[in-house]
């Protein structure tokens, strides 16, 4: 198991605590200022990947620092990223340190900084650059091939809700004044399509105000941690997504514990950064009691296996890992594992959605068309 400074990590933790509560104190304009602040956005995925890779290619030919930042501006097309990248190499022409350097610019993440500053300090900066590229890489590959599984049904979703919409609020309204004229008994299926037809006729505003209600209050809520353990739990317990969105969560944390612990760092250091860089819920909270029983003495493996959103496949793994001194290698592992599985299981649903989907919104459109038609055909045979 890597080295723990304690002294140090109690220290830090406790300054991390202050600001915390300085923080909270500034009340509804903190809030506001955290919730809507847009000038602190980190760097996406694409650049820091493209970054790191070129940058660890470059050094690793030999090319010094600067001459390697200069080749990589020179290739930059937005004038925005020339300046970031720019203000960068001149911190480190004065002096500064690379880590600190993209500390200072606010659009890296500390589980960046952190990671390379041991890279610097151990000599194997490459290397970090390098597992920093391939990490943004996999998670870059990751997201691609979910949107790309689920794009096509969510297409096909919304494109046969627009159709069933339509027909709702136009051409059942027509049928229904032409049915009027005619008088007479309607058949009880045409008279329930005909009745939500007039509830959405009636209630169309309100159901838009109510929705941009809705959307507004999950927008003020969504980072306070009540709605957040709501939601993850409600997300956990839907069928299929549940898991799949575990999976994904738990790739992401176990491929951080094996690049900052590959980068010699110490345990309850790439547990806090972790902890800081993963938003989802059940680890979050997670990792602020596993910190608390490592530093009483607990191994890794006994404080992760009290939370249910860790597998004990896992938890056995990590055990194994604990015990040979190989921990990167294992969380390595169990990280290509949900990889695979995460792949596998977003390929099978696309294909079990897109015929669900069709043959779902087909009976919708079948039985409206069966609706409309009833009184015609009945009026037909009346007439003969």
């Amino acid at each position: 198991m890597p080295s723990i400074d304690l002294s140090r990590y109690e220290q830090k933790k406790k300054k991390t605590t202050k600001a915390s509560q300085t923080n909270n104190e500034g009340g509804l304009m903190a809030l506001l200022n955290k919730d809507i602040s847009f000038g602190s956005k980190e760097l996406n995925d694409k650049k820091k990947e493209s970054l790191y890779l070129e940058l660890s290619s470059l050094l690793q030919a030999g090319i010094n620092l600067k001459s390697s930042f200069e080749l990589i501006i020179a290739a930059l097309e937005k004038e925005k990223d020339r300046q970031l990248y720019k203000t960068i190499e001149e911190a480190v022409l004065s002096g500064t340190t690379f880590s600190q350097a993209l500390r200072q610019t606010g659009k890296f993440s500390l589980y960046e900084v952190y990671s390379l500053q041991i890279g610097e300090e151990t000599g194997k900066l490459i290397e970090v650059l390098q597992d920093l590229a391939t990490f943004y890489q996999n998670k870059i590959k990751q997201r691609r091939k979910i949107v790309s599984a689920l794009t096509y049904p969510c297409v096909v979703l919304c494109s046969s809700l627009g159709a069933v919409f339509f027909m709702l609020k136009f051409v059942v309204p027509m049928f229904g004044d032409v049915f009027r004229r005619f008088g007479g008994q309607l058949p009880w299926i045409t008279e329930k399509i005909i009745g939500v037809s007039n509830a959405m006729e009636h209630n169309f505003w309100r159901f838009v105000i109510l929705l941009i209600l809705i959307i507004g209050f999950i927008l003020f809520t969504r980072k306070t941690e009540q709605f957040r353990r709501i939601f993850s739990q409600f997300l956990l317990s839907t069928p299929l997504i549940g898991n799949l969105v575990q999976k994904i969560y738990l790739a992401r944390f176990c491929n951080s514990m094996r690049l900052l612990i590959n980068a010699k760092l110490p345990l309850l250091r790439a547990i806090a950064l972790i902890r800081q860089m993963i938003s989802y819920y059940p680890i979050e909270s997670s990792l602020q009691k596993v910190e608390d029983d490592i530093m009483k003495g607990k191994s890794l493996h006994e404080s992760l296996q009290q939370f249910k959103i860790y597998p004990s496949k896992m938890i056995q793994l990590v055990k194994v890992g604990e015990e040979t001194n190989q921990l990167d290698y294992f969380f390595g592992i169990i990280s290509d594992q949900y990889i695979e599985e995460v792949e596998f299981k977003t390929s099978t649903l696309s294909s079990m959605m897109e015929p669900l989907i069709i043959i779902f919104l087909g009976l919708i459109v079948g039985i409206i068309l069966i609706a409309m038609y009833l009184p015609l055909f009945q009026m037909s045979n009346s007439f003969q």
